[in-house]
């Protein structure tokens, strides 16, 4: 078996700023984060990844960062984030944090400097133009919420790029200082005690960006060269990148032409998460068999994460336009429900109508399916929206912890965000003290689930594929093969119930047990294989010593 940790990790997603305030002024902060710890540990997660910590404006949520060597000072402090990295060890907890280097806050003293003479050391360490660039109107991330990718600067008297906001400038990578100072920022973070990082935008971190070219190369040595680095200052330190990518180009996010594993470790898989939406839309696997055949082969080491929320939106663009409406007539229908002609912008358990059924059928596919698993914080208790606040605010509220006022989150008057508090998934309803004294709500469901995915190591570094057996309509059945063992899961996408023939696989298997179900079945014989309406079964099929 591997001995590479992410393989087997379980990723909780959290901003600090909303999941626990310790001192009242209403924002989450470090100290707060620490009080929390044993909570994830019971939760059976193994890596935090916590969204941006640095000091900001604050006008994306913490992405326009505005120095790279220290601590939002609403979050805590150095010393704060030191004390979180131990207290998380001590229970068995990595933490990777995001690197958001595509660019930064206008704000930064770097680009300040950069824009007030030509002789600033740091003028080159950002992307410009004497002329108003051809492509100054293309290639915009947030459609409707930008207009151009090209911004003049008085200041400057030239245009700087910005693949993102305005306030954002891009870094120049083809810049060796800026590469270098990269370099430095992740030595600065592995040396206090991070794991590794999230790597924000990397297609567009390696973009050699220049004026007219709304398609310019890659620069993919960088990640090689970044790689490397890495490794060096901390053996087993991960990267986690954002690359949502044609997929004939993400085999060159893993390794170069030669097939080694020299660049990044894990990329989150958007195909499989758009797949996955479509299926569940459909209540039909036939998309996800489709994304297991279609994966390419990585080379050792490399490794997918998947999810189905994360802090962003549902992002549906690897989605034909047709595919699409189906997921938005299913998931969000009204148009403040969408973002960006493109995504959701809600949790999942409003999408599902708050069915628990479906909600445990989900996550259940999801942890099953090859790669490491990541969640979302607040997703173990079936959070909801706040689609009143703007954007990807909408499921950026804070944490709901008990039913006391502000969720338990905060005692302040005023918060970083509202608490939701609607009917169906306020907090009074929903969260984790009233969950806690029930072993029969959606968080004590999530630690037994993860418990069990822990005692699957095929799942995390295994081969998985569809086993090609006669199913009803909406089942799908697939497997995982490890040094370890086999595993073999039935998730059923429709209401109806069913049952499927897997005898094919009885020469294979060792007393067959089920370790995780929806119900508690009668018997397992291989042969008839019952399975409820949206129903699942994780069935250890064999294990090696």
């Amino acid at each position: 078996m591997s001995d590479r940790w992410y393989e087997k990790a379980v990723v909780y997603c959290l901003d600090i700023d909303t999941y626990a305030d310790s001192d009242g002024d209403g924002v989450g902060d470090i100290r707060g984060l620490i009080g929390r710890l044993d909570y994830l540990s019971r939760l059976g997660v193994n890596c935090l990844w916590l969204n941006p910590i640095h000091p900001t404006p604050n006008r994306d949520d913490g992405y326009d960062v505005a120095d790279f060597y220290n601590v939002d000072p609403r979050l805590g402090n150095l010393g704060d984030f030191a004390e979180l990295l131990h207290q998380a060890g001590n229970r068995g907890i990595k933490v990777i944090i995001d690197l958001v280097v595509n660019h930064t806050s206008d704000q930064h003293e770097w680009f300040q400097s950069a824009r007030s003479s030509p002789d600033s050391p740091y003028r080159d360490w950002y992307v410009w133009s004497d002329s108003e660039p051809s492509d100054r109107k293309q290639g915009m991330v947030f459609p409707g919420e930008q207009n151009e990718t090209w911004s003049y600067d008085r200041t400057a008297k030239k245009w700087f790029y910005h693949r993102f906001y305005k306030f954002q400038p891009d870094l120049n990578i083809e810049n060796p200082q800026v590469r270098e100072e990269i370099k430095k920022i992740c030595a600065f973070w592995l040396q206090l005690g991070v794991a590794g990082f999230r790597m924000d935008a990397v297609p567009f971190i390696i973009e050699k960006t220049e004026p007219g070219n709304a398609n310019p190369p890659k620069d993919m040595e960088f990640l090689t060269e970044l790689r490397q680095h890495v490794q060096w200052r901390k053996a087993d330190a991960v990267l986690l990148a954002e690359a949502n990518v044609e997929p004939d180009q993400l085999k060159h996010f893993f390794g170069d032409d030669g097939g080694s594993a020299n660049r990044i470790h894990m990329l989150f898989d958007f195909m499989l998460n758009g797949r996955l939406m479509l299926a569940l839309a459909r209540k039909h696997p036939e998309v996800i068999i489709d994304a297991l055949q279609d994966t390419p082969k990585l080379p050792p080491g490399a490794q997918w994460a998947t999810f189905l929320r994360n802090h962003d939106e549902v992002d549906l663009s690897r989605l034909t336009t047709e595919q699409k409406t189906e997921v938005f007539e299913q998931f969000g229908p009204d148009e403040d429900m969408q973002l960006y002609g493109r995504g959701i912008r809600r949790r999942l358990a409003p999408m599902l109508g708050g069915d628990r059924r479906r909600i445990e059928l989900a996550y259940a596919l999801q942890f099953s399916l090859r790669g490491t698993p990541v969640i979302r914080y607040g997703e173990e208790i079936g959070m909801g929206d706040d689609l009143t606040q703007d954007g990807r605010n909408a499921i950026r509220t804070p944490m709901q912890w008990s039913s006391l006022p502000n969720g338990g989150f905060s005692t302040a008057d005023t918060l970083v965000r509202p608490v939701v508090s609607d009917a169906d998934y306020g907090y009074e309803k929903i969260n984790v003290t009233l969950q806690r004294h029930d072993p029969q709500s959606l968080l004590s469901w999530f630690e037994r689930m993860i418990r069990t995915l822990r005692e699957c190591p095929e799942v995390g570094s295994g081969d998985c594929k569809n086993v090609d057996v006669p199913v009803p309509s909406g089942v799908l059945v697939h497997r995982a093969d490890a040094e370890t063992g086999t595993m073999v899961f039935v998730h059923n996408l429709g209401e109806d119930d069913g049952v499927i023939d897997l005898s094919s696989l009885e020469p294979e298997a060792e007393f067959p047990n089920d370790v995780l179900a929806d119900q508690e079945y009668p018997g397992l014989e291989l042969g008839k294989v019952a399975i409820a309406g949206y129903g699942y079964r994780w069935i250890r099929l064999k294990r090696r010593p």
